[in-house]
């Protein structure tokens, strides 16, 4: 059984006791999240929503929230003299999905 749940903008395919990394949420450490769900298969076949499939929710617990390896941005323009060098380190929540609940 699996899920294609929706969070932070992008698509996740998950199943029971998988470990995501998602754009951070406002939860803490241990706390449980519940997600929507585009498509559930199951048992009983393949159900996509329209948006969301009714009466399903997957829920997962919160390990942690932190931060992504910095990454180095540099732009320039050539011949300008013109160059600006950056670093960024995306946050992200990893989450442990528990239950899919149909």
């Amino acid at each position: 059984m699996f899920a294609v749940i929706e969070t932070g903008g992008k698509q996740y395919k998950v199943q029971k006791d998988d470990v995501i990394f998602v754009e951070k949420l406002a939860a803490e450490k241990d706390s449980t999240v519940e997600f929507k769900v585009l498509a559930l298969d199951g048992d009983d076949g393949l159900k996509i929503g329209v948006p969301y499939v009714e009466g399903a929710t997957v829920s997962g617990k919160v390990l942690k929230n932190g931060k992504s390896p910095k990454i180095t941005v540099f732009t320039y323009k050539p011949k300008k003299n013109e160059k600006r060098k950056m670093g960024h380190r995306q946050p992200y929540t990893k989450v442990q999905i528990e239950s899919i609940n149909a």
